[in-house]
């Protein structure tokens, strides 16, 4: 039994200071690793890779740092003053690192490792500093002790799970984010050993704990004041042009860039970025759309769904036929929505397409806004993001697109944006034969779209038969789409024939693994 124990109501409000640290602790260290996560697949785009490589590497990590955290057992209270400084400056500086790393370095693979693992190694050196701790209060079984702790534990990592999406992401945005919950591990530690174990502190300890809490307080508010500053600096330096609106929404960053007048072009060069990936060049943008709005509308045309397209660029090619009565926009993200109804050059290229009153706007998920709808549409559009995310590669699968066969009238068709058959053949004809399997007739298509290279399109009916790749009979003169460009876009080069490869559904989504392998090198 420990001499000069503590009183037992001291003694269990000493338990309680030790139960909140590990409690803080926790949530803070789950909040690190879902930072790194998140920052990853805004950066990358894998969300899947990326919170493999970090659990894998910060998991392995701790068990070293618990392993490692031995010797200290006997200096535990300074010890775990000192790891839960140590913490808090690189948890907290941690998405800024890795966001320099990859903006000016080109080194986030390597970083991002070495972070998770210095990260891991730390977290995993606390529970055994902890245990101690905790024993040294009041002596318990083994059991009792691990219980009580891990308890503690799950329930912070819990509240930090929960607090990252929901609080902290959209208050302070996760460059700032990290950087508070930094502050709050550096507090939790210091306040725990320096109120229940200050006694156990040399005079030694103590000045260099006092120096380092300075240390990590400058740092941390510095990097708060100076926050803005780079990430703006750092995004910039990600993108040809001058950024002039960036966000981070709910579900994705928004970035639009304005170039200056270039020779042989009367206007700038607006340009629409979502997590890093051109969605249109104002230069060319028109080819695209002209090209996957018109063949469509050929036929009834009452009832337009547009699924994606928040920019409202598609929507101005559907809106120029005076027969269509409704068209119905599903997008998941209503911060894209509301740019292209508020920026002035974005509201002026889409035609101020989302002031008609023909226009209904549901910012919902689309896959589950398809099972429940009621509605039956002559036309829809699947102008979505690109296959190469998780999140986005179930809107290309059989399942998907048997979902939008059954909102389809007697007569109606499909039309889906596939990607580049020359770039990313598997991923385009896998896509092409996913609509197949669901029950259409296809005619796959592609066009030049100079911003993107050569760009595929599907187009299709339910049934055996083919809807006819034409231009509607009172299509008005268009840009680009000539009857004559739109047949020549039905032919395929020998260099890039149909590619027999095999569709995509949610429990094998071919199409996300075909996208991401393809669109490596690009």
């Amino acid at each position: 039994m420990i001499t000069d124990a503590p009183a037992p109501p001291r003694r269990r409000a000493a338990r309680a200071a030790v139960l909140l640290a590990v409690f803080v602790c926790a949530a803070c260290g789950l909040v690190y690793e879902l930072a790194l996560v998140a920052l990853g697949s805004y950066l990358i785009g894998d969300a899947v890779g990326q919170a493999s490589i970090v659990l894998g590497v910060m998991v392995f990590a701790m068990g070293v740092g618990a392993l490692a955290a031995k010797p200290w057992q006997s200096r535990a209270a300074a010890a775990f003053a000192a790891v839960e400084l140590t913490l808090a400056l690189l948890g907290g500086l941690s998405v800024l690192g890795l966001y320099a790393a990859f903006a000016w370095l080109d080194l986030y693979g390597p970083a991002l490792v070495g972070t998770a693992f210095v990260l891991g190694l730390l977290i995993g050196a606390e529970i055994p500093l902890l245990m101690v701790l905790l024993q040294r209060i009041r002596e318990q079984s083994a059991g009792d002790a691990v219980a009580d702790l891990f308890a503690a534990d799950y329930v912070g990592a819990l509240l930090g799970g929960l607090a990252f999406p929901f609080v902290l992401i959209p208050v302070f945005g996760q460059l700032k984010g990290a950087l508070v919950v930094g502050a709050v591990n550096a507090v939790a530690g210091l306040a725990l050993v320096c109120t229940v174990f200050r006694a156990d502190l040399g005079r030694r300890s103590r000045l260099a704990l006092g120096a380092g809490s300075v240390v990590v307080a400058l740092l941390l508010g510095y990097a708060w004041i100076t926050a803005h500053d780079f990430e703006v600096t750092a995004r910039q330096q990600l993108y040809r042009d001058p950024v002039v609106h960036a966000e981070r929404s709910r579900y994705q960053e928004i970035v639009l860039t304005r170039s200056v007048r270039e020779v042989g072009h009367a206007d700038s060069d607006l340009r629409l970025f979502l997590n890093g990936d051109l969605q249109f060049s104002s230069v060319d943008e028109y080819r695209y759309h002209e090209s996957l709005v018109h063949p469509a509308l050929r036929g009834p045309r009452g009832e337009v769904l547009v699924l994606g397209a928040g920019d409202g660029l598609a929507l101005r090619e559907i809106l120029k036929y005076p027969d269509v009565r409704r068209v119905t926009v599903v997008d998941l993200d209503p911060a894209v929505v509301r740019l292209a109804k508020s920026e002035p050059q974005l509201r002026e290229l889409n035609g101020n397409s989302f002031a008609d009153p023909r226009v209904r706007v549901l910012n919902l998920d689309a896959f589950g806004w398809l099972r429940t709808a009621m509605d039956r549409f002559d036309v829809v559009v699947a102008d979505l993001p690109d296959p190469d995310e998780t999140a986005t590669a179930k809107l290309y699968t059989i399942e998907f697109y048997a979902l939008v066969r059954s909102v389809l009238a007697a007569g109606g068709r499909l039309v889906v944006q596939a990607g580049s058959p020359y770039f990313a053949p598997r991923s385009y004809w896998s896509i092409e034969r996913s609509v197949r399997e669901a029950g259409f007739a296809t005619v796959p298509y592609h066009v030049d779209v100079p911003s993107f290279g050569d760009w595929g399109f599907v187009l299709a009916a339910p049934g055996t038969a083919a809807p006819a790749l034409e231009l509607p009979a009172d299509a008005l003169p268009l840009r680009f789409l000539t009857p004559s460009v739109l047949a020549a876009a039905a032919t395929f080069p020998a260099d890039r024939p149909r590619v027999d490869v095999p569709a995509s559904t949610l429990l094998q989504p071919r199409v996300l693994e075909y996208a991401r392998a393809e669109w490596r090198g690009y």
